[in-house]
């Protein structure tokens, strides 16, 4: 199981690592969410970013992997890193995340399951607070909301 740690700067035990997560929204303001198949937390759609792409493009492949929607990129909304958090996977390869939160909208494909995802719904925040959810995604889902111009950097 995927073990996410904390405490003071542990991220410099682990590999750098680029991440892109993807908030999608529905006409009533709720937020996709999908339950990760390796530790059973709930997450935006997201994940590590190949070389040779980019940053847009690593969100959207994602997405589709996890969701089977094919999305555009609209906004940057935040940049986020935390030192003090160290991710283990169960391969024993330690990470620390760098992850770009982008909101995107839904330009087609059909919602579905992964190898990846055990559920998928959409939640308005209130409804956040009774599910566990993954490090700070719950944060990026409020900066989003807030609609600020620019970017959040955190």
């Amino acid at each position: 199981m995927t073990q996410i740690l904390h405490g003071d700067r542990l991220g410099k035990q682990g590999q750098l690592r680029l991440g892109c997560s993807a908030i999608i929204f529905d006409e009533n303001k709720r937020v996709l969410l999908t339950r990760r198949t390796d530790n059973g937390q709930w997450c935006l759609p997201g994940g590590g970013m190949d070389s040779g792409e980019s940053a847009a493009e690593a969100c959207i492949r994602e997405v589709m992997e996890e969701t089977g929607l094919h999305v555009r990129v609209k906004r940057l909304v935040g940049v986020y890193s935390d030192p003090n958090q160290l991710i283990i996977y169960p391969d024993g390869n330690k990470v620390f995340v760098v992850a770009l939160s982008f909101e995107v909208e839904i330009i087609g494909g059909e919602l579905g399951l992964s190898n990846e995802t055990t559920e998928v719904g959409y939640f308005m925040l209130k409804e956040m607070e009774s599910i566990t959810m993954l490090g700070n995604h719950k944060s990026r889902i409020e900066d989003a909301l807030a609609n600020q111009a620019e970017a959040y950097v955190k």
